[in-house]
């Protein structure tokens, strides 16, 4: 096994899975003042590290993404974020893009910008201990989009990123998300994320990217918010498994899912359900953002002292997530 093979099995293997606390300051604001905190940089730190101490650390998080902000911080103990990550056994990862913005001559899509001065970054992040990164592709859903444009520009920013960060020593997480927003149906979800996927691969193994060092983060496949479709988790759960199955060459050592705008449980029942029916080779688990973090958030609202509560929200949320990973979880066990 390559380093890199290695240092993605660590992250995603055994149940356990990848806890994005990647949000950009502008994100994390609105999220904090959502339940009546301030945004300040002491906040953000607190909530974070206050996660970070926890107890499933060790249990069910192989992996966290760090902002640029947060990776520089220091604990209260002096300790570095990187440092009290790598001591519960999970490796720090970093988010490398700087956002996607307005596609020239597509004027609804977006691109995600950040490859100048990436090598560059990458060498200084690699020192302050990120053994992984990510980034993310984002595409809209529309009876015209995304268009062939959006498709291949995406996928050549990801391949070329994925190439720089092999090149640093580090895992790429390579995050193609095409969006729930609109009416479309699951059927147009399986189609259209089907084709950015495995446009992304192509450009992937153009670039040389060693396809067993990666993790690719790809949504479930879900019919629009706005669409009237009402589908079963089983009917997500094969429909999800069709698409890997037929996009993602089998080097790929595993898959780690991003929640998308489900709610906690909606995430956590289908990733079970395509644990319990996964015929592939791939490691399934989760890269979760709010679906672990926003029950701990709003307790912290309640409380801002009692960081036993935070922390107990937030282990009994990461626990159902890898039992989830392992094709295990339960609305029994859940509700216990």
């Amino acid at each position: 096994m390559s380093e890199l093979n290695k240092i993605a099995l660590k992250m995603i293997s055994n149940g356990k899975g990848i806890l994005a606390a990647d949000e950009s300051n502008a994100t994390m604001t609105k999220r904090l003042e959502a339940v009546n905190i301030n945004s300040t940089t002491e906040n953000r730190l607190f909530f974070r590290e206050t996660l970070f101490s926890s107890e499933s650390m060790k249990e069910y998080i192989g992996g966290v993404i760090l902002y640029d902000e947060t990776i520089r911080q220091k604990t209260n103990s002096g300790k570095s974020i990187p440092d009290l990550i790598s001591s519960s056994g999970a490796v720090p990862g970093i988010k490398v893009d700087t956002g996607a913005k307005v596609l020239a001559n597509s004027n609804e899509e977006k691109i995600t910008e950040g490859l100048d001065g990436l090598r560059e970054r990458l060498k200084e992040y690699y020192n302050l201990g990120a053994r992984f990164t990510k980034w993310r592709g984002v595409y809209i859903i529309s009876e015209k989009y995304p268009s062939i444009l959006a498709i291949r520009s995406n996928a050549q920013a990801l391949a070329r990123y994925a190439a720089l960060v092999q090149e640093n020593n580090m895992v790429p997480i390579v995050e193609p998300e095409l969006l729930m927003d609109g009416d479309h149906s699951v059927k147009v979800c399986l189609s259209k994320t089907s084709e950015v996927i495995k446009k992304c691969f192509e450009e992937l193994v153009l670039h040389k990217v060693d396809l067993s060092g990666i993790i690719l983060k790809p949504n479930m496949i879900l019919p629009g918010k706005q669409s009237k479709e009402k589908i079963s988790s089983e009917e997500v759960s094969q429909k999800t498994i069709e698409c890997l199955k037929n996009s993602v060459p089998t080097e790929v050592p595993g898959i780690a899912f991003l929640s998308g705008g489900q709610t906690e449980i909606e995430a956590t029942e289908n990733l079970n359900l395509i644990n319990q029916n996964n015929n592939t080779s791939f490691l399934m688990t989760f890269s979760f953002g709010r679906a672990l973090q926003q029950n701990a958030l709003k307790v912290w609202s309640k409380n801002s002292n009692d960081i036993k509560a935070i922390q107990n929200t937030f282990n009994h949320r990461a626990k159902m997530c890898s039992l989830a990973a392992l094709g295990k979880w339960s609305k029994e066990i859940e509700n216990k």
